[in-house]
């Protein structure tokens, strides 16, 4: 039996990598240790419900500051991913057998916890013919029986070795965010995301809003992994391409000396001005901070969000 507290089992595919030291980090991106009420309530519902959040399992540096609110990204389909990308902490090997009562314990966590919004993700499940897309899809429909009023965003894997309808089975069950990271500059694929395709990822997001462009699409990248600036434009000028709506940029941590090393820990000055180039290049939403992550303040920033894309509208 696997025990996922152990590295060496938890990344097997890991194990035998040289260690990469883990450098100092700045004052910038130091963080308070997760507790309070708030956070204990989180966590105990998450827990009544049988539940894997990515804020755990990734390891997320904002979870405390996160769950005191009551908000918790949800992971679907288990706690076990079958890609082995360098920069994930999420364990590695052949998942578990779906859970068909998954959906309902989100949807009755989602209640419980009152939330505006939700953010919804999985790890990847090669294993399965659909990568998951109809669990995805039953579990956005539980969510909206239980808790209508509640705006969902869905992060989602690639689908890579799907057929096309696997994506349109998600997008007709019309989460109103649609997130897939690209994660890096597409260089950097080979090291840092080798199970994945660049180009793939780009048109998956691109297929969301030619199938409804309704749906807000959105996706990130992290820095400090030994990409250049020209290279980070790049990403940008391709999402765009793809008609995102939202970006996210965020500091590279790693989580274990087995992982990707930190090439820099980029300045706050550098996030800023990568925040208003992308502004500058179309985005209605950019989140652009060390801190950031995917799911870090997503409710707020859907508000923000859909003013923007109702005042471009206004304004055209």
């Amino acid at each position: 039996m696997r025990d996922l507290k152990i590295p060496e089992q938890r990344h097997p595919e890991k194990a035998h990598r040289p260690d990469n030291a883990q450098p100092k980090k700045p004052s910038w991106i130091r963080v308070k240790a997760p507790g309070g009420e708030g956070y204990n309530e989180t966590r105990r519902i998450m827990r009544e419900n049988n539940l894997v959040t990515v804020c755990e399992e990734a390891g997320c540096p904002n979870a405390g500051e996160c769950w005191a609110q009551g908000h918790a990204t949800m992971m679907i389909m288990g706690d076990i991913c079958t890609r082995g990308c360098t920069f994930c902490n999420i364990a590695t090997g052949r998942p578990d057998t779906l859970d068909a009562f998954e959906p309902g314990r989100v949807a009755d966590a989602v209640q419980k916890l009152g939330l505006n919004h939700v953010v919804i993700t999985s790890v990847d499940r090669d294993d399965l013919a659909d990568g998951g897309a109809e669990h995805f899809a039953q579990t956005i429909r539980a969510v909206r029986h239980r808790s209508p009023k509640t705006t969902i965003e869905i992060l989602t894997p690639d689908f890579l070795k799907c057929a096309p309808d696997a994506l349109e089975t998600v997008v007709a069950a019309k989460p109103d965010v649609f997130n897939h990271n690209l994660e890096t500059v597409p260089g950097l694929y080979p090291e840092v995301r080798p199970g994945a395709r660049y180009f793939h990822s780009l048109r998956l997001l691109q297929r969301v809003k030619e199938i409804d462009p309704s749906i807000f699409t959105k996706s990130g990248i992290m820095v400090g992994l030994g990409e250049g600036r020209q290279a980070v434009h790049q990403v940008m000028d391709d999402m765009r391409a793809a008609d995102v709506d939202f970006l996210t940029i965020g500091q590279y941590l790693q989580p274990t000396l087995k992982h990707h090393a930190v090439d820099r820990f980029v300045t706050p000055e550098e996030f800023a001005s990568y925040e208003k180039a992308a502004y500058g290049k179309g985005f209605l939403m950019v989140s652009a901070t060390p801190l950031t992550r995917s799911s870090y303040h997503a409710g707020d920033d859907f508000a923000r969000l859909r003013r923007n894309r109702e005042a471009k509208l206004a304004n055209a």
